[in-house]
């Protein structure tokens, strides 16, 4: 063990954010802390790295660890160059490698003794440098830099002329560099594109001292971890597993959990209803009968019911409109700002109900692209043509549709005046805008709040087609997943910039990358492109044209592709795999129908359920023993058919 936390709390005020936090690591463990924005998992981080005192608990730390943090807000005034900057984090070797030249110098001018003594020290010096990875720092160095995407040209820059993200990505170098015993990471891959998260993924996993990680990149925390630490309502729950596991697991537990309650609360009215018609007898022995189950009723020890904590917005996507099959076409696409060309010559034509992903490293021109399309920033040159009757809304990540100076409610009604105060209220309230926060301004709001705002304008826009860049910014994973579940199965169009792999591997039917200023096209979700996107990258441009003869493709986009080479780029298997995968994709939509309706019954069943319970509760139903009966009756018939539809909706999950 070399870190553990045992009972930890931790209050602010009167909220009581941590309670009784236990857990512990070994050398090696790669643990990541879960739960939704404000749950407290950064200032579980902050408590064990020191800089934070619990209230009541303790957190130990093995003899003589070194524990490194990057945090969310990481000091970034750096001074140098990038490669000098990455050297400070290796200065004690280098500092022992100038030692050993000044001793190398000492040995020529000595003899006897004192050759001896120093050549004593030279080699216990040697041997620890090279214990540390002396003769290789220079190559950690560099290969850190390219695995953050820093190239040699970057090397010499003056840090101050960086970006935030970049200056981000310094000090997760500086951080990695320095080897602590503990890593403690506060959303590391916020500020990394795609590659630089994989080669991150790669580090940490074989990384040998133990990694603690907060994070909403699902796909990050599934490669990374071993062990899942779940803080919900301040208590914490820990599995043993990466977080397909934890998914799984925690689902089932939550499930079991609430079956548990819905069986006992079935049991105490079940109960009741038997004391109530003995009482109701009124006889001496009825009376004593009713009298023992109560008293046995009263022992029983009561299931708390299982809290809603995901209550996040529910996000219903409608299009008012169906659109034409072609919704958006462009092409001869050109953008350059001064010298960096970021595209030319680019096209791509996308047809009705399609959700595409655009993809591609930092800087390709990505968002300026979706800026483009959306009529928000000039081109160079080409065009863009809507399809009949396409209707587009963007999602800018910047919120620049939101006037700062406004309160929530002002921001909704005045861009949707036709609404009454009723329905903007629960539209806000969907989002988690509650009470007095729809009067809130707008620029005192936290950015995953200002997401949200922009996402309940998307909501009740009448588009047809979405474009969206980075709608999951700063959103938690269960916010994730709701706004996944709508997008997924919205009917309208969808094109969107985003770097959750999770997140497109659930909602894209075909991936868009942008790769040195050529698109390519990727007819699947993220798992397809990972397989294919060197071999499918080669054959669209050109770069080993005798790969498939049957696939012809432009370099700015647009496919004219036959049926032998469509089926080669879905995999291989021509027309019979084609049918597989169209049944699969039938089933599983059947699946989510099923799921929707069974749905619509237990919400039914609950209310009816709820309009038994205050029947039963009335006064003046008290004695109506055939009305009573019968509430009972088809109160258990509820019961039962809620159970059963429980059960399907696990299977269908």
């Amino acid at each position: 063990m070399i870190l553990a936390c045992q009972n930890v709390s931790k209050s602010f005020g009167d909220v009581e954010v941590l309670k009784n936090i236990s857990f512990h690591i070994e050398e090696k463990d790669k643990l990541a802390i879960v739960g939704v924005n404000g749950a407290g998992k950064t200032t579980l981080l902050r408590i064990l790295l020191g800089d934070s005192t619990p209230d009541t608990g303790t957190v130990v730390r093995a003899r003589d660890i070194r524990i490194g943090y990057l945090s969310q807000h990481q000091d970034i005034s750096f001074q140098n160059t990038v490669y000098q900057e990455m050297e400070q984090a290796k200065g004690y070797l280098i500092r022992m490698e100038q030692r050993l030249r000044e001793l190398e110098e000492e040995m020529k001018h000595l003899s006897g003794e004192e050759l001896d003594k120093v050549l004593e020290t030279y080699n216990r010096l040697s041997t620890r440098y090279d214990r540390e990875n002396g003769y290789a720092y220079e190559s950690e160095i560099v290969g850190v830099l390219k695995g953050l995407g820093f190239s040699e040209a970057d090397y010499d820059r003056d840090i101050q002329s960086l970006s935030g993200g970049q200056k981000m990505r310094i000090a997760l170098g500086q951080l990695l560099l320095s080897h602590p015993d503990v890593i403690l990471l506060d959303e590391p891959t916020n500020h990394l594109d795609m590659p630089s998260i994989h080669w991150l993924e790669g580090f940490l996993s074989g990384y040998p001292g133990a990694v603690i990680v907060v994070s909403h990149d699902r796909l990050f925390i599934d490669r990374v971890s071993n062990q899942i630490l779940e803080i919900e309502l301040g208590r914490s729950t820990l599995y043993r597993g990466n977080y397909s596991f934890y998914r799984e697991q925690s689902e089932k537990k939550r499930q079991d959990a609430w079956k548990a309650y819905l069986n006992q609360q079935a049991e105490i009215r079940h109960e009741e209803d038997v004391i109530r018609k003995l009482k109701q007898f009124n006889r001496e022995k009825s009376i004593k009968r009713a009298e023992s189950r109560e008293k046995l009723l009263d022992k029983i020890e009561r299931i708390d019911k299982p809290e809603e904590v995901h209550s996040e917005m529910r996000l219903t996507l409608t299009p008012v409109t169906e659109s034409g099959e072609d919704v958006l076409f462009a092409e001869h696409l050109a953008k350059a700002f001064g010298d960096n060309r970021l595209f030319e010559e680019l096209g791509l034509d996308i047809k009705r109900g399609e959700h595409v992903a655009l993809i591609g490293g930092n800087g390709t021109g990505k968002t300026t692209l979706l800026k483009i399309l959306a009529r928000k920033l000039p081109k160079d040159a080409g065009t863009v043509t809507l399809g009949a009757k396409v209707r587009m809304g963007y999602f800018d990540q910047e919120n620049q549709d939101l006037d700062l100076e406004k309160t929530l409610f002002d921001e909704m009604s005045d861009t949707f005046p036709e609404m009454n105060n009723t329905r903007i209220r629960n539209v806000l309230a969907a989002f988690l805008f509650t009470g007095d926060k729809v009067f809130q301004k707008i620029g005192d709001l936290s950015g995953g709040e200002r997401g949200r705002v922009s996402l309940a304008k998307l909501m009740l826009s009448p588009a047809n087609l979405l474009v969206l860049d980075e709608p999951t910014n700063h959103l938690d994973i269960p916010s994730k997943e709701i706004l996944e579940d709508a997008i997924r199965n919205y009917t309208g169009t969808v094109l969107y910039v985003s770097h959750d792999r999770y997140f497109i591997n659930q909602t894209a039917t075909r991936i868009l990358e942008l790769r040195n200023k050529v698109l390519t096209s990727y007819k699947g979700n993220y798992d397809y492109y990972e397989e294919n996107r060197d071999r499918l990258y080669q054959l669209q441009n050109g770069e080993n044209p005798h790969a498939d003869q049957n696939l012809s493709v432009t370099r700015n986009g647009f496919s004219i592709v036959s049926t032998e080479a469509y089926a080669k780029e879905n995999g291989g298997g021509g027309k019979e795999e084609y049918l597989q995968r169209k049944e699969a994709y039938a089933a599983e939509r059947k699946r989510t129908s099923d799921r929707r309706k069974l749905e619509k019954l237990v919400a039914g069943a609950e209310e009816e359920l709820e309009e038994i319970n205050r029947e039963m509760n009335l006064p003046e139903n008290g004695t109506n023993a055939e009305l009573l009966t019968k509430l009972t009756t088809r109160q258990q018939e509820l019961e039962e058919q809620l159970l059963g539809w429980y059960e399907q909706l696990e299977e269908l999950q």
